[in-house]
């Protein structure tokens, strides 16, 4: 029984780390396609089409 505690605690661990990871890579590829947008606003008499 003790392995499974153990087990299970690895495993919790793991997935909380992972699940922090996702967001704040989701935070950071937010926040780099709002500058992106902010700067193709910016210059948008510069594109032609």
């Amino acid at each position: 029984m003790e392995k499974v505690y153990k087990l299970l605690k690895n495993v919790g661990g793991w997935n909380i780390a992972i699940g922090v990871l996702i967001i704040v890579v989701g935070i950071a590829l937010g926040v780099i396609n709002i500058v992106s947008g902010a700067l193709l606003l910016r210059n948008r008499k510069n594109i032609l089409f």
